[in-house]
């Protein structure tokens, strides 16, 4: 019985949408048309480039030393974002638009390499060598 009500859920999404459609056209008028369209355009847009950029992404990823989990994940987010602006309405276009303001989908938290760890500064000693041993 648990799952009868995510597959509810799931059956009732494509109605919401519908109902949500009709009203926002009560509400706006014909300017509904316009804004589906554009909505379709974009997650299109979102899916190619995703689709060309993810590669790169988990390249970096992995180069850089980081997790390839959370480059897939922001990969799969951005994803299920142009999917969901590519499936008309209202509601999907709401969780698309949180998919993509989650922080970490655009932004990458990299270790600044000219501080230290500890943000303190690092002690030590150096010498100079004459410009004729260096050569």
């Amino acid at each position: 019985m648990r799952f009868g009500w995510i597959v509810l859920l799931l059956l009732s999404f494509p109605v919401l949408e519908a109902v949500g459609i009709f009203w926002m056209a009560d509400e706006i008028g014909a300017w509904v048309l316009p804004w589906l369209l554009v909505d379709v355009v974009l997650g299109v847009m979102l899916i190619r480039f995703e689709r060309v950029a993810w590669g790169a992404r988990l390249l970096f990823s992995i180069q850089s030393g980081q997790q390839p989990f959370s480059a897939l994940f922001a990969s799969g987010r951005i994803l299920l974002a142009g999917g969901l602006f590519v499936f008309p309405g209202f509601i999907s276009d709401a969780l698309a638009l949180v998919l993509l303001l989650i922080p970490s989908t655009w932004a990458r938290r990299r270790a600044d390499p000219t501080r230290a760890a500890n943000d303190e500064v690092i002690q030590g000693e150096y010498r100079r060598e004459p410009d004729d041993l260096l050569r």
